[in-house]
């Protein structure tokens, strides 16, 4: 856990990514993880020599941290079944909370969380929760181009993710569909198991999934598969009436790491296919900065990017959820995200 103080603006370094507000303090259960968090915080410009809080010592834990009046806003980067005990405990000492993804370990946790939040803390604090796939440009770029008709009228997706534990990792896959297209997921039919005795109890999800009113897709969430690489080369695939679209996180040389857009459509001459057109874009990688610009943004009554919604984060865990738990029975995402079940 970090902790920061009043936003407000600092000296910029090279090497700090974003133009953050003033790191004053570093909390971890042990003392040694707490200094290395520091050490780690100085090295990349964000403070002088943030404060040390651990469980170690009574009057420098968490308790005695979150009792300081100064500090207005806090960063949760814990285990996910810990996450939410200690997201109650910021907002209940009237603290901003950045917590990471995902929002519960389970939809009734999220649940309960998000109306103690609504019901107690949403007038006078921001809490937003953190997931960096939602705030990618280059995801974004894509929902917009799909938004306004790129590709026509969305018929069918695919989303292939492998790598990562299912909820840890999954819900960036679930934040990205949220993210690109135009209507939300509402139910899917799935199929869980496992691969890897040591990954029990599952660790591949394969799931046809509805959205919206008319269109479908395949997602395929796998932690099991026996090598790094994938047979499917596109990590998400949207097909629409006049087109496709692929984004891919791709390496090109002397720029790193990008998502690429790539998209194909058909060009009508009195209603018939003349020719397919391509369109490459690419976006570099930016969510982390985004979405820990968007809250410091929020937290300062500045105009923020509409991202980190838990409810939104919370249809990412719905969906994980009733995967592992649909044994091939069509499950209703809406209606499990409004009654837990």
């Amino acid at each position: 856990m970090i902790e920061f103080q009043e936003v407000g603006r600092r000296p910029s370094t090279e090497r700090r990514p974003i133009d953050a507000p003033p790191l004053h303090a570093v909390y971890s259960r042990s003392e040694k993880s707490s200094y290395e968090f520091a050490d780690a915080a100085v090295e990349l410009g964000l403070s002088p020599a943030p404060a040390i809080y651990h469980d170690g010592d009574p009057s420098m834990d968490l308790d005695a941290l979150l009792a300081r009046s100064g500090i207005t806003a806090v960063i949760v980067v814990l285990p996910i079944a810990l996450q939410p005990s200690i997201v109650r405990k910021a907002l209940a000492a009237g603290k901003h909370v950045l917590s990471e993804k995902p929002v519960a370990p389970d939809v009734a946790g999220g649940i309960s969380l998000i109306k103690e939040y609504n019901e107690k803390y949403r007038e006078n604090l921001v809490w937003r929760v953190a997931e960096n796939y939602e705030a990618e440009p280059g995801f974004r770029t894509a929902g917009e181009l799909i938004a306004a008709g790129k590709i026509g009228k969305i018929n069918f997706f695919k989303a292939v993710y492998q790598g990562g534990f299912l909820l840890d990792g999954g819900v960036h896959t679930i934040a990205v569909l949220r993210t690109m297209l135009p209507e939300p997921l509402t139910h899917l039919s799935s199929f869980a198991s496992f691969n890897h005795e040591y990954l029990k109890p599952h660790d591949t999800i394969n799931a046809v999934a509805k959205a919206g009113s008319h269109f479908h897709g395949i997602v395929e969430l796998s932690f099991g598969a026996p090598t790094k690489s994938t047979p499917s080369s596109d990590a998400f695939t949207i097909t629409g009436s006049e087109g496709w679209m692929t984004v891919n996180f791709t390496n090109v040389e002397g720029t790193g790491q990008v998502l690429r857009i790539r998209i194909k459509r058909v060009v009508k001459f009195e209603g018939k296919p003349t020719e397919e057109v391509e369109e490459v874009i690419d976006k570099p990688i930016k969510g982390v900065q985004a979405e820990f610009g968007s809250f410091f943004d929020a937290i300062s009554g500045k105009e923020a990017l509409d991202i980190g919604d838990p409810l939104g984060a919370l249809n990412d865990v719905a969906f994980i959820q009733a995967g592992l738990n649909s044994g091939g029975e069509l499950v209703d995402l809406v209606k499990l995200v409004s009654e837990g079940k």
